[in-house]
């Protein structure tokens, strides 16, 4: 009877039972996940794991770290996909898990690249150019420096001058 009710009232009915469905994201070429939820908890467990072969004091990994731990507590503590979005606040979740996959990429290609990983005494080549800028790539020239600028690094980088201040000491008076 029950199943008769729903089929009855059409498949709008047989969406408020099953929950809320999104049919669309809006975004020409990106698909609605059904399971974003349990996808998101997945791609979030997995950036967390990863990001560990990346050295601890890295500021990159700290502030991947904080995001990813953030955003995995907002989808365990809530079960529908509106909360989710709206807490995390950065588009939908189907934004979110291009986005989560982008990051695992990006730590995979860090990790190879090893970029934290250069000594400290390494020392930079610098290649001098003089060849001239083609006439259609565009010149970008500094502005002037307002006066003060210039006046500030010049006493900054000059030695202080330390002016002896002659204390003045009060005459003695004699009493009569």
């Amino acid at each position: 009877m029950f199943l008769r009710s729903i089929l009855r009232g059409g498949r709008g009915t047989m969406m408020m039972a099953a929950g809320k469905v999104k049919e669309t994201t809006g975004i020409v070429g990106l698909e609605v996940v059904p399971n974003a939820r349990e996808v998101l908890i997945d791609l979030y467990t997995k950036t967390l794991k990863e990001i560990e072969a990346v050295p601890a004091d890295e500021g990159y990994r700290k502030a991947v770290e904080s995001f990813t731990k953030h955003r995995l507590q907002i989808c365990q503590e809530e079960s529908d996909w509106e909360e989710i979005e709206k807490k995390i606040g950065c588009g939908q979740v189907e934004e979110l898990i291009e986005e989560a996959q982008d990051e695992l990429k990006l730590i995979d290609k860090l990790v190879e690249w090893d970029p934290w990983g250069v000594p400290d005494d390494y020392e930079c080549e610098v290649i001098e150019d003089d060849t001239p800028i083609p006439q259609h790539v565009p010149r970008h020239k500094p502005v002037k420096l307002p006066e003060e600028f210039y006046n500030t690094m010049e006493a900054v980088s000059s030695k202080p001058v330390i002016e002896e201040k002659k204390i003045e000491e009060p005459t003695p008076q004699l009493k009569s």
